[in-house]
């Protein structure tokens, strides 16, 4: 992997300075709408931006950014010298028959009786400082290759809120549609009621007949079905919604309603070229970032492993003090030493070598699994920029399709009325309509939903919200710098 400066361009640091904006935008509505009983209109970005304050996910990935921090102070102690003090007390008594025996010596040899404690208690204190001098470089590698983690732990979290907007978007537009197809199936119930009114008053008049209150009771059947259905789904998406928002009980306020389906805009329907959000995907996808950054950490584990060639220098100072049957100590009871002293493994059974080689490979893994990240998110983005293609042919199709079906239901109503067409035609042109608002729903909040996908893939998604402040870089940011200074 060639370590070069990558380049961003002038396009993307704008896009970054938009998006500072667009976080100094969404404070004010957190000031202003801090409780989600405030809200009555949601629409996709509030909802996004509930799902990043309140979803359990979230805030399990800023606890591993937190812990991967305090890697960082545990690696950076390892420079510091180590003060320990010790204090013991003890009580220490001989057996009668080993008394004896040091006593008679001693007189048998100097003639003179020993008269001794026995019980005899015994205090002590003493204070040890140690300080690695030199240890093979592990230090600054495992400082180094603690701040990567930190800030792959970072990207993770960053990748976390990424799925995390793209599953509310999704959750968001299910609902979206089912309450679109709700509509449907109840203007289709309306359509047959009417219907179903005018054939009884036809029958009453004597130019009606019973077969066609019939047909229309069994329509009005027949859509008040699925209108159960697509409240069922309605509700299905509504319970996702509020579970990824962190909602309590996975519900919403009963005030709360979701905002109209608004008509696309011209923008939404330009097709935009495949290049600059490739590029923009490579420069700002959290996955690739904390792939990256694994490869780094992994360069710098390899150091870690390394350090067993090198001998360890250690500095170590004693005081002890111990007085028997006082715990009174005094400046005379005390000693003290110091020591410079050198380690060198010089034979550990292959043990050096298999962690360096071990080491290796990782760095090696970590490197195939930065490019297959590479390629998969410059597949992902070719494969949801078709999608969002094609879901703008679809859509201009569908609304044309829909403005004809419509026209020509309204055509056969009238002829029906006239009595110059069958019931058969009528039902026919009935659900053509109905099947056609129900295609231009789904086109409508397909391209939706492929806009937002495209989004997710480039990571443009994480830019309303404050949170596309990462990129890819292969040199050293002045954070990992001091790993090795």
């Amino acid at each position: 992997m060639k370590n070069k400066i990558q380049q961003i361009p002038a396009r993307l640091l704008i896009m970054v300075a938009s998006a500072i904006f667009a976080f100094l935008a969404a404070n004010s509505f957190t000031a202003n709408a801090s409780s989600i009983d405030e809200i009555q209109d949601l629409d996709l970005e509030t909802a996004q931006r509930i799902a990043l304050g309140k979803n359990p996910s979230i805030e399990a990935a800023a606890q591993r950014v937190k812990q991967a921090k305090e890697r960082i102070a545990q690696a950076k102690s390892a420079y510091w010298p180590v003060l320990d003090a010790s204090a013991s007390a003890s009580r220490v008594e001989i057996s009668d028959n080993e008394e004896q025996r040091s006593t008679g010596a001693y007189s048998s040899l100097f003639g003179i009786d020993l008269d001794t404690n026995n019980p005899e208690e015994y205090y002590g204190a003493g204070l040890s400082a140690s300080w690695t001098v030199f240890d093979g470089f592990e230090r600054k590698f495992a400082t180094a290759a603690a701040r990567f983690g930190h800030r792959e732990s970072k990207a993770a979290e960053r990748e976390t809120q990424r799925l995390l907007l793209s599953a509310v978007s999704q959750a968001y537009h299910n609902a979206l549609l089912a309450r679109e197809n709700i509509r449907i199936a109840e203007a289709d119930e309306m359509f047959n009621r009417k219907q179903l009114e005018d054939a009884k008053a036809r029958r009453r008049v004597g130019t009606g007949s019973l077969s066609d209150e019939l047909n229309f009771e069994v329509q009005i059947n027949t859509a008040k079905s699925n209108l159960i259905a697509s409240r069922r789904s309605f509700q299905i998406a509504i319970y996702a919604l509020a579970s990824l928002m962190g909602l309590p009980d996975a519900k919403f306020p009963a005030q709360l309603q979701l905002s109209d389906l608004q008509e696309e805009t011209a923008v939404e329907l330009d097709a935009p070229s495949a290049e600059p959000l490739i590029e923009t995907a490579v420069n700002f996808r959290p996955d690739l970032i904390r792939a990256e950054f694994a490869v780094q950490r992994s360069e710098k584990e390899i150091g870690i492993a390394k350090s067993d060639y090198y001998p360890v220098v250690r500095l170590v100072g004693n005081l002890d003090g111990e007085r028997p049957n006082s715990a009174r100590l005094a400046a005379d009871d005390f000693g003290n030493s110091v020591a410079l002293s050198l380690s060198y493994n010089i034979f550990s059974g292959g043990l050096h070598r298999a962690r360096v080689n071990e080491a290796k490979f990782a760095k090696k893994e970590a490197e195939n699994n930065f490019e297959d990240a590479m390629i998969s998110v410059k597949g992902e983005v070719r494969e949801t920029l078709e999608s969002l293609c094609s879901a703008q042919e679809q859509l201009v199709l569908q609304r044309s399709n829909a403005q004809l079906v419509r026209q020509n239901r309204e055509l056969v109503e009238k002829e029906y009325a006239a009595g110059q067409t069958s019931l058969v035609r009528l039902n026919e042109a009935q659900r053509d309509l109905t099947g056609a608002e129900a295609r231009l729903a789904l086109a409508r909040v397909s391209l939706r939903q492929a806009w937002q996908d495209l989004k997710a893939a480039t990571g443009e998604i994480l830019a309303p919200f404050g949170c596309l402040d990462m990129t890819r870089t292969n040199a050293q940011t002045p954070e990992t710098k001091g790993a090795d200074s």
